[in-house]
């Protein structure tokens, strides 16, 4: 790949003709049209999220140095940023008035309002820029390369730049506008920012089954998303008719693996909502997570809500009264050893080979209290199971 080094370029040639599309939050152009400052396989613009548009504007004003930034030379004499397009977006951004910077007195000054001093040091600054030319995998491989430093490119945004094509950009304006208005509907079961292509990702996941790679492989030519966006939809549909409630542990399961183990089974949207409610409102249920799982799979896997085991004092408690009422009857101090016929039947087991157990499961109604408490031998507790 062929680098040259340009140190001619000043901001006002960059910002020349600079396009920045607010329902997008790309900015798209500039360098009189001949820049594209942010190709398909850009990240989305995130420095205003992040509160870092401000610090490039004031670091040219400091006439500290923003940075190296890399242009790829396309085959048509354009150009594309390659490495640097967060940067050259907020300074066209605050050029063309879209935010403003705070003054020595604390004050907000946009563009427009500066001292002619301070928009020509901030016009005439010039940028340090390297104009590369290449095969596309060469670009590409470069652009991982130099998107390892700064705030670096998460996987769904490599992926991006990697399978750029027809079906990454239509995914990524689906799933990827902040301005959709689907994404309030999706943030209550999707973790994450449009911005940084986590909508895209979990919608890759689920249906791709967790093969994002090979699924964005097979489908990069594809003009269209359609399988993408109804099985997306269709999973998202069916937590919203299975849990009719909204709940913050919702957010971030993983609603796939759920939605294809399960979204066969017939499910009454108004007993589901009974039963959160009452696990909600259940002191000893530690993980409100698994109570949709738990649900969903028949309300038989009580490992899935880390129900709270009986402390110290009870175990300790019981283990004495059971062992003295064992050895003065010469029987095993574990109950269902006790009415054995094996060798065991009289054993005095240690406190530490056994554990306590729910006389009155708890998934049928008993409380982790004294109780309903009783110690058996280990072998004999992990047989018991749910019963």
């Amino acid at each position: 790949m062929k680098t040259t080094l340009n140190t001619d370029i000043t901001v006002n040639d960059i910002c020349d003709g600079f396009v920045y599309n607010e329902l997008e939050g790309k900015g798209l152009f500039g360098l009189s049209g001949k820049l594209t400052i942010q190709p398909e396989y850009q990240r989305n613009y995130i420095y205003a999220h992040e509160g870092k548009e401000a610090a490039v504007i004031e670091s040219v004003l400091k006439d500290y140095p923003i940075g190296l930034i890399y242009f790829n030379k396309t085959s048509d004499g354009k150009f594309e940023v390659l490495d640097g397009q967060q940067r050259i977006t907020s300074l066209g951004r605050f050029i063309t008035e879209k935010f403003a910077i705070q003054d020595e007195d604390g004050l907000q000054q946009n563009f427009s309002g500066m001292a002619k001093d301070k928009k020509k040091r901030i016009l005439e600054a010039k940028l340090t820029i390297y104009e590369c030319e290449g095969e596309e995998t060469e670009i590409k491989a470069w652009f991982k390369t130099i998107n390892i430093a700064g705030v670096p490119l998460n996987n769904q945004e490599l992926l991006n730049a990697i399978y750029s094509g027809p079906f990454v950009t239509l995914g990524k304006e689906e799933f990827s506008n902040s301005q959709n208005a689907n994404i309030q509907k999706w943030s209550v079961y999707v973790k994450g920012s449009a911005n940084r292509q986590e909508f895209l990702e979990r919608a890759l996941d689920w249906v791709s089954k967790g093969d994002i790679d090979g699924y964005m492989t097979s489908h990069r030519k594809e003009k269209n998303i359609n399988e993408l966006k109804k099985y997306f939809n269709s999973v998202i549909d069916w937590i919203s008719s299975v849990f009719t409630d909204v709940e913050s542990e919702m957010r971030g399961l993983e609603w796939g693996r759920l939605y294809e183990e399960y979204h066969k089974k017939a499910y009454n949207p108004t007993k589901v909502s009974a039963k959160v409610q009452e696990l909600y409102g259940d002191p000893y249920v530690k993980n409100r997570k698994g109570i949709y799982e738990f649900i969903l799979g028949g309300s038989t896997e009580t490992k899935l809500l880390d129900v709270r085991v009986f402390d110290d004092a009870i175990k300790k408690s019981v283990y004495a009264s059971q062992t003295k009422v064992a050895e003065a009857k010469g029987k095993s101090n574990c109950p269902l050893c006790a009415i054995g016929h094996n060798a065991n039947k009289s054993t005095i087991w240690k406190l530490a080979d056994m554990d306590a157990d729910h006389v009155a499961a708890w998934s049928k109604g008993g409380g982790t209290n004294i109780k309903n408490c009783q110690i058996l031998c280990k072998s004999h507790n992990r047989a018991k199971g749910n019963r």
